[in-house]
């Protein structure tokens, strides 16, 4: 029996990305000091509001740009508590996580009762009579501009300098006439943004409709997935796709005859066990930024 490692190769690159669009919009927030949380409700809110927009007016594309704003609004409103408010950031992350969460599957309920509904226009895939290339827009846009794009920002641009001045140390980024509030509100609100485009592809894109729980604890794997980056945009892209095509892999190992007698709740946590594995190998030692979970008071 052949083995389908392009298939499986190509289901990775879909599963992990996702992933991506969400702990690269992690690592803007936490190169500036805020550890956020909301990150799973992001996702969510991303999911239920490029659906909504998406299956009512009939544009994918409108769909997406409705996440981004929603997005950058649970940005906006996380950097409310922990940036002008002082909220401890873990408070203030699960709180928005909840609320959010909360809020979409009481609309979701109040507007469609039966609690799922398909999209009629959504993102379908470039390239789809080439194996391993038919992948959808987003997929390209995050390993293919996203990636290198922010990895350019944060190394070589004036905003990526000064969001790690803030991130190490506001002090010092304060008194060199760098704004540590506007620059950490930017952060969090341009991650939001992010976020929501991982939940988005959800809805918009993989799957085509939305239902309860769909993000399924991604938010809490980009979290870990930046920790094992160590705030780095290669290191997390590369965590992503390790997670993909564990994922990939248990999808194709559930299918195959051979492995039938593996219990399949095993299956299902393997790709989890491979980021707490590889989290607890490269995740120690860690040096997290100087002012990270530290809110910042002007004297």
């Amino acid at each position: 029996m052949d083995f389908p490692l392009i298939a499986v190769l190509a289901a990775s690159l879909t599963i992990a990305t996702p992933l991506v669009w969400a702990a690269l919009g992690a690592i803007l927030n936490e190169r500036a000091g805020i550890m956020n949380l909301g990150i799973e409700g992001t996702m969510y809110a991303g999911a239920f509001v490029g659906f909504l927009i998406a299956a009512t007016s009939g544009s994918a594309w409108l769909g997406l740009g409705a996440a981004v704003v929603a997005g950058v609004m649970a940005g906006a409103l996380m950097a409310l508590l922990t940036v002008t408010l002082g909220v401890n950031q873990h408070v203030a992350g699960i709180g928005v996580t909840l609320l959010l969460i909360a809020a979409s599957d009481f609309t979701n309920r109040l507007l469609f009762a039966t609690g799922s509904q398909e999209v009629t226009a959504k993102f379908s895939r470039l390239f789809s009579g080439i194996p391993f290339f038919a992948q959808y827009p987003m997929t390209y846009l995050a390993f293919l501009v996203l990636a290198p794009v922010l990895w350019w920002v944060l190394r070589s641009s004036g905003f990526g300098m000064r969001l790690r001045a803030v991130g190490e140390n506001p002090e010092a980024a304060d008194a060199a006439g760098i704004p540590v509030a506007r620059t950490r509100y930017a952060a969090l609100m341009a991650g939001g943004g992010l976020m929501a485009i991982g939940g988005a592809f959800l809805t918009v894109s993989l799957l085509g409709s939305f239902t309860l729980d769909i993000v399924s604890g991604r938010g809490w794997i980009c979290i870990a997935l930046v920790i094992f980056g160590r705030w780095r945009v290669w290191p997390v892209v590369a965590g992503a796709l390790l997670f993909g095509f564990a994922d990939a892999l248990q999808l194709q190992l559930a299918i195959t005859p051979l492995f039938s007698g593996i219990p399949n709740e095993l299956l299902i946590a393997f790709p989890y066990l491979v980021v707490i594995g590889a989290l607890v190998i490269w995740g120690r030692g860690v040096r997290y930024p100087g002012a990270y979970l530290k809110p910042y008071r002007r004297a």
